[in-house]
């Protein structure tokens, strides 16, 4: 199958360029670098550079690689940014992947894959959290991915443009060649595995007052291998009909146990301060998964936090100075 993948060039997306280049798919991989980097990108695939705010560049792509099916990873993805330029959010968001969306349809492209988030769920009724959870966007990040789904959900109607949308919460780990390498760094396990490696002072914990066990909140951490894997099965299951779902591992950590595992694995001390809480910050957000386990065998192999702090660490140990070292 010859599939584009937008963003392949950043963290998840270019796992899940590996997974399908081993799996032997054709793999066409679009992306501006704004974020992702050129050496994250599988050798078997075809690397193009542009941008989906020029609807020429990804009607090219469309027309040149005979494309059959999509995954949709290009995205602004800062909640905290997106609450400082909300227009950023709302508009390039929404309207790259409308660009996307109109090229694959008026090429007669019928399956699509979106990297959607669990910003969704700001205010859950119930954790773990379902599926089937009402959504809340927690920001307007949260809300640029509600929209694209609504745009999913009516291009299902109308055009028989079937459609996954995975829904997931903390990716983390590595492969042994591609990981984690954002400048800068705001996602907390490769922030501790600074603090360890000497690049960082101390972790600045937000809070240790929540009513959780050890005072400092809990979330669900999913490898990135576990999530290519979803990804592929959600691919392959469009035949069957569109689906959305929620992926973690169905167990949370605290910010505490992820830093004593940290500690742990990388034997080295990494001070912590408390610091104030961040507003809006949940005690626990914990995905249920049932869904996707049950319909396609969807099943993490790294579903402890230990496994998953090993690989990123195996990881920064070989490119300490990241894809442009």
């Amino acid at each position: 199958m010859n599939i584009l993948v937008t963003g392949g060039a950043g963290y998840i997306g270019s796992v899940v360029v590996e997974q399908l280049a081993q799996a032997g798919e054709t793999v066409v991989v679009f992306d501006n670098l704004y974020q992702g980097h050129k050496h994250a990108v599988h050798p078997q695939a075809t690397f193009i550079q542009g941008d989906l705010a020029n609807r020429a560049d990804i009607e090219a792509v469309f027309k040149a690689h005979a494309i059959e099916a999509v995954m949709h990873f290009a995205s602004h993805t800062l909640v905290g940014e997106s609450m400082a330029k909300p227009f950023l959010y709302l508009g390039e968001n929404v309207t790259n992947a409308l660009n996307l969306l109109q090229a694959a349809v008026e090429n007669g492209v019928r399956k699509f894959v979106l990297s959607s988030t669990a910003n969704l769920f700001d205010d859950p009724e119930k954790i773990p959290i379902a599926a089937t959870e009402r959504i809340v966007p927690g920001s307007p990040y949260g809300e640029s991915k509600f929209i694209i789904e609504r745009y999913l959900h009516w291009l299902d109607k109308i055009y028989d443009f079937r459609f996954a949308a995975l829904r997931y919460f903390n990716a983390a780990g590595a492969t042994p060649e591609r990981g984690e390498d954002h400048h800068p760094e705001l996602h907390l396990i490769p922030i501790v595995l600074e603090v360890a490696r000497g690049k960082r002072e101390k972790l600045i914990v937000f809070g240790d007052d929540y009513d959780t066990p050890d005072g400092t909140c809990i979330r669900d951490y999913v490898h990135v291998l576990d999530l290519a894997q979803a990804h592929i099965l959600a691919l392959h299951a469009l035949n069957r009909g569109s689906r959305t779902y929620n992926l973690g591992n169905g167990k949370g950590y605290s910010i505490m146990e992820l830093v004593q595992t940290a500690r742990a694995v990388t034997g080295r001390p990494i001070p912590v301060e408390i610091g104030p809480r961040r507003p809006g910050d949940p005690d626990i957000l914990i995905a249920d998964s049932e869904r996707i386990r049950q319909e396609l065998g969807w099943q993490p192999q790294y579903p402890g936090l230990r496994s998953i702090i090993e690989s990123a660490w195996a990881w920064h140990q070989k490119y300490p100075d990241g894809y442009e070292g």
